[in-house]
């Protein structure tokens, strides 16, 4: 049996920077990660940021991966801009959130995480393989046993390891939680569901859209009538020639009244404002006449696929200056014109040889989806059980307040914390939970991070405020006039200061989280004073269906999830909450018009919405979803 200092339960970016930081403090680490390749199954919306607190320390992804990782990490772009739109119908009313954003921060990246992860895995993995550990992806872990002062960690494909200390980084729907007991399932009403589309538009029109230059990028929130009566909002950051354009949800308030997860990412993505900023010139090609000889529609349809491709690609090198540039000296085209000309020709061959039109409409690469643990309510309080610790999503911090949204970075710190404590525990062999785990949870304690997911930080939320100075008080209710009005106000911000230190996050949830804040305040908002947002064109997405055929899944005959009470309501809602529609309601007796809720597994993308009232795993090794984007 092999044995390492440390087994690390999966292999995303807090068990990678787990294993990257055990390795440099000399501690023998393997990660074991379902996903093959690494990274091939983590989402995110998202943003990596770097912080600098005055009074605490930080362990950001620069401290754990070292200056390569500003030199040569493969983010997307810098968010040097951020904003929050307040809508309703085609009015909106934008406010400047910059100065928040930057607040404490030294750097924020737009990622893939996808592509991320394969590069936090070289480096985490290069580290590890001094000392003998490294990284085992396609397995699944399905048990740890503690026998004979042993602790074994077993493996659906292979022999198990025996270990000193685990650290479990797999996700919200982790099963190294509910494997020690440490904690139950997470309720609906400490998660988010999270829908999400990766958006393909050519690196210099997003400069030009977006007013955007040496790979600077924007990050745009969306509240107010996005989400049909729903608490949630809308997100859209700038990649370097894609766009991550989403909606997120508390998942109580969408069992309370489903809708299908799809349906509301579609109704974002035709909000004018939204359309603009993700519109592009799509190729429409007319149905091939079925009339004709099958040899003459095949001739007709290979013509059009091969110019299509070539139009593609030329047009995606000539508004993009990284790849224009990197063809022009591989050879490939002598100048921009070169290009330009190709795809001009290119153009109109297909409108003249097979009558192709171009239409305004988007370009949608990749469909996904996530569970998002809302930190105020899902964190665990003691973060460690026997030998084993929680970080990042397994320990339920995520930071959601408002338009703070944070989760990788916080993932990170918990992963050097995590790694610390072990390293201590190593000098003095003594692993326990008396010993390790508590000093962990110390080290938890003293994480910025920790105090930000249970109070509201009165320096933000100051800042805040004062960007929203010129919405008119009037659309606001009487406490939230009361609010803005002590804070913009020196005199009396001492006095305010006071109030809200004495405030927790919950205490202030019913404000914050309220249907009143995310819908109608911000409807009312645009409406009085919002700007008229025209467009002459209709955004037009995929079908569910389309979006299930481009997503690559690894089908395991195996179901990965078993269904307990059909007749649960909690499993009816999955009828409509599930994004790839695994769940449908079938009917078993006809005499009596009965139906049962019956899963179909093999379209799951591992989202983990229906992880509450099922008997719910990952996929074994290497099976399920594959994203290429993330």
């Amino acid at each position: 049996m092999e044995k390492y200092d440390v087994a690390i339960i999966g292999g995303g970016s807090a068990g990678l920077a787990a294993l990257k930081e055990l390795s440099k403090l000399g501690l023998q680490a393997v990660v074991l990660e379902a996903g093959k390749p690494v990274g091939s199954k983590s989402v995110t919306g998202g943003i990596l940021y770097s912080k600098t607190y005055p009074n605490a320390k930080v362990y950001n992804v620069e401290d754990v991966y070292g200056e390569s990782f500003l030199s040569e990490a493969p983010v997307e772009r810098k968010i040097t801009k951020y904003y929050l739109n307040a809508v309703s119908g085609n009015k909106a009313y934008t406010v400047d959130l910059t100065e928040a954003h930057n607040y404490l921060t030294n750097f924020a990246y737009s990622v893939l995480m996808a592509k991320m992860n394969r590069w936090f895995a070289e480096q985490a993995e290069e580290e590890a393989a001094k000392l003998g550990g490294g990284i085992v992806s396609g397995v699944h872990v399905s048990n740890i046993v503690w026998k004979n002062g042993k602790t074994i960690v077993e493996i659906d494909e292979l022999d198990p390891v025996e270990v000193s200390a685990v650290i479990a980084a797999d996700g919200v729907n982790s099963e190294t939680a509910l494997i020690t007991g440490a904690r139950p399932k997470l309720e609906p009403e400490s998660l988010y569901q999270g829908v999400k589309s990766v958006v393909r538009l050519p690196e210099d029109i997003i400069d030009e859209r977006y007013d955007l230059k040496d790979d600077e990028g924007i990050a745009h929130l969306f509240a107010g009538d996005i989400s049909r009566g729903h608490n949630g909002g809308g997100f859209l950051y700038t990649n370097k020639d894609t766009l991550s354009v989403g909606v997120v949800y508390h998942l109580d308030s969408l069992i309370k009244s489903p809708i299908e997860p799809y349906s509301l990412l579609d109704s974002f993505l035709r909000i004018p404002l939204v359309g603009n900023y993700i519109k592009d010139e799509v190729p429409f090609v007319k149905e091939i006449d079925r009339d004709l000889p099958k040899e003459e529609q095949l001739r007709i349809r290979f013509g059009i696929s091969k110019l299509l491709k070539s139009w593609e690609e030329l047009r995606y090198t000539y508004y993009s200056k990284t790849a224009r540039k990197n063809a022009i000296k591989q050879g490939f085209y002598k100048d921009g014109d070169d290009i330009r000309n190709r795809l001009e020709e290119t153009r109109r061959q297909l409108e003249e040889k097979f009558g192709v039109s171009f239409v305004t409409n988007y370009v949608e690469l990749e469909y996904s989806a996530k569970i998002v643990p809302d930190g105020k309510r899902a964190m665990m309080e003691k973060p460690y059980k026997n030998n084993v610790l929680f970080v990042g999503d397994v320990a339920g911090r995520g930071l959601f307040v408002g338009t703070r949204i944070e989760g990788i970075n916080i993932g990170i710190d918990d992963a050097a914390r995590a790694a610390r404590a072990i390293a201590r525990a190593k000098e003095r062999n003594e692993f326990s939970e008396e010993y390790m785990g508590r000093y962990y949870g110390q080290l938890i304690e003293e994480s910025p991070y920790t105090n930000d997911l249970r109070n509201i930080d009165f320096e933000y939320l100051k800042i805040f405020v004062n960007a929203c100075k010129d919405i008119p008080t009037e659309s606001l209710n009487l406490f939230l006039r009361l609010g803005f009005a002590l804070l913009s106000k020196a005199s009396i911000q001492d006095f305010a200061k006071g109030i809200t230190r004495m405030l927790d996050q919950r205490t202030l949830l019913f404000l914050i989280e309220s249907n009143e804040a995310y819908v109608k305040i911000p409807m009312e908002v645009a409406e009085k004073i919002g700007r008229t947002v025209e467009r002459d064109y209709e955004i037009k997405p995929p079908s569910i269906e389309e979006r299930i055929a481009k997503i690559k899944i690894n089908d395991d005959p195996e179901p990965h999830i078993k269904i307990i009470d059909p007749d649960a309501k909690f499993i009816k809602s999955m009828v409509h909450l599930c994004p790839t529609q695994c769940y449908i309601m079938e009917l078993i007796d006809k005499e009596r018009f009965k139906s049962q809720v019956v899963l179909q597994h093999e379209g799951c993308i591992e989202c983990g919405t229906c992880s509450k009232e099922t008997n719910w795993k990952h996929p074994r090794g290497e099976k399920g979803v594959i994203y290429e984007y993330g």
